[in-house]
């Protein structure tokens, strides 16, 4: 293995445990506000607030150790991302400080306003939504190089139904993901109204996140040829993802083993992540830049891959002692102990 692939697979594992987490949490503050929209608050707020307060701060650190390291080992990525991404992370950037205000003033401050918590709620959805266009955008066919630098073309990105695919795909696969994990948090605190709820939610959602799935992959045949062909020869590996969807909608629908459904949820998408990053090698935008372009030094790429595994080997852990301490503490989710990280 060369330290390219190395260097963009430890990036493409952070990408996906960003992925996982952030979903989680993005979804929770979604259905928050929902219920809330629906009466229905005091059914799910307090297991969902419960699940927030200790993670909400550490969310982002995968997202940090992304970005830190694609221009790391990739330093051609600040130029060929940099200006064309910096409306749509912009707008990323905001939304998350609005998130992280707003849970720091109602968790510390006593903010309890209904519009800020659709506030919330609704920008969940929009930072998967903007922070998606990256995946389509490195599809290629919407920026174009001339002497004065990099030009994107908004209207064709933005009229593609590449785009929309994927944009579609981000919002049902947060409120996918985040209805099962809180379908078990909620039976581990033995909430049986908030887990009855979140099962249907995650039901409801299941389809629309496999559908629009498939979705992306009919717009890259067109699209994208080189990378449908890629992606079919990887039909195998999808072929996996979709029957651990097949059994987390089983034991969902049975109302059986919710912790195992989670596993299988979080293997479908790892799969299917993986697949996906496979199919899109060499390049990380088409037709422009590959991961052999301009990738930093050998020495700077070994000290990076061990930091990177180092700060993975104190994340994970970490996170190992905030889901015993915290989340799955028998006490904690019961509303027992009201402690906050």
């Amino acid at each position: 293995m060369t330290l390219e692939i190395l260097g963009i697979s430890v990036l493409w594992l952070f990408l996906f445990g960003y992925v996982i987490v952030a979903s989680i949490d993005f979804g929770a503050g979604f259905f928050n506000a929902y219920s809330l929209f629906r009466g229905k608050q005091h059914i799910l707020t307090r297991i969902i607030q419960r699940y927030l307060s200790p993670v909400w701060e550490v969310t982002n650190v995968f997202l940090v150790f992304f970005f830190v390291g694609i221009v790391g080992f990739f330093p051609k990525t600040a130029y060929f991302y940099g200006t064309i991404l910096l409306v749509p992370a912009s707008i990323a950037v905001v939304l998350l400080a609005i998130r992280g205000s707003y849970y720091a003033f109602t968790t510390y401050g006593g903010l309890r306003q209904k519009r800020w918590t659709y506030l919330y709620g609704l920008s969940g959805l929009f930072i998967p939504a903007s922070l998606s266009i990256v995946l389509t955008i490195s599809e290629g066919g919407f920026v174009s190089e001339s002497a004065a630098g990099l030009e994107l073309d908004y209207w064709t990105l933005f009229t593609s139904p590449l785009t929309w695919s994927i944009v579609v795909l981000s919002i049902t696969a947060v409120l996918y993901i985040s209805a099962v994990f809180l379908t078990w948090y909620a039976n581990k605190a033995n909430d049986e109204p908030a887990a009855e709820l979140l099962r249907k939610y995650a039901l409801i959602w299941a389809v629309p996140a496999i559908v629009t799935a498939t979705g992306i992959i009919v717009e890259l045949k067109d699209h994208n040829p080189e990378h449908f062909s890629r992606l079919m020869d990887l039909w195998w590996l999808f072929g996996i993802s979709f029957l651990l969807f097949a059994g987390t909608v089983y034991l969902i629908w049975k109302r059986r083993y919710y912790g195992l459904a989670f596993g299988l949820l979080t293997g479908q998408f790892f799969v299917a992540f993986f697949a996906y990053g496979i199919s899109h090698y060499p390049y990380l935008l088409y037709p422009y830049l590959t991961i052999y372009d301009g990738f930093t030094n050998e020495a700077m790429a070994i000290a990076l891959v061990i930091a990177f595994l180092a700060g993975l080997g104190l994340l994970l852990p970490s996170l190992y002692l905030l889901l015993r301490l915290f989340l799955f503490n028998k006490d904690y989710v019961q509303g027992k102990r009201d402690d906050h990280a």
